[in-house]
């Protein structure tokens, strides 16, 4: 076996956390309700979202928009504290199982950011407007 094969089933296998960034230097992470299993939201983490991510136990993300870290809830009260992560087989996507400090995720405020299901050309919403403040940004400086 050579070594790229050895590195693979290692990193498959074995027991080192070892993220594979992309070509960009980004990670995809899906953010799942701990308690109901919702998908709540679908977001990106550098290796500086990560690490502040690992340190404090809330979700802190990358994004691509604004180019800069975005510590979820920071600015709303959205915060997502985290109860567990999981990576999948390739180390290239994170699961985090969070625990949201109000009951909105999404920015437009709804609980998840898959609110609307796609019904052929057309969009219906499967959930309620919940009342978090959505009017603020959320950005760390």
């Amino acid at each position: 076996m050579c070594k790229k094969e050895q590195e693979k089933v290692l990193r498959e296998l074995g027991k080192s956390f070892d993220p594979q960034f992309d070509k960009n230097g980004l990670l995809p992470v899906i953010v799942q309700q701990h308690d109901s299993k919702k998908v709540l939201m679908f977001a990106y983490m550098n290796k500086q979202a990560l690490q502040k991510t690992l340190q404090c136990r809330q979700a802190v993300f990358y994004s691509r928009s604004r180019r800069c870290l975005w510590h979820k809830g920071k600015v709303s009260g959205a915060i997502q504290n985290i109860v567990s992560m999981r990576i999948d087989c390739d180390q290239d996507c994170l699961l985090l199982s969070v625990r949201p400090a109000l009951q909105a995720a999404c920015h437009n405020g709804f609980e998840s950011c898959f609110y609307r299901d796609v019904m052929g050309n057309d969009l219906v919403y499967n959930e309620t407007f919940k009342k978090n403040d959505v009017s603020k940004t959320e950005t760390e400086t």
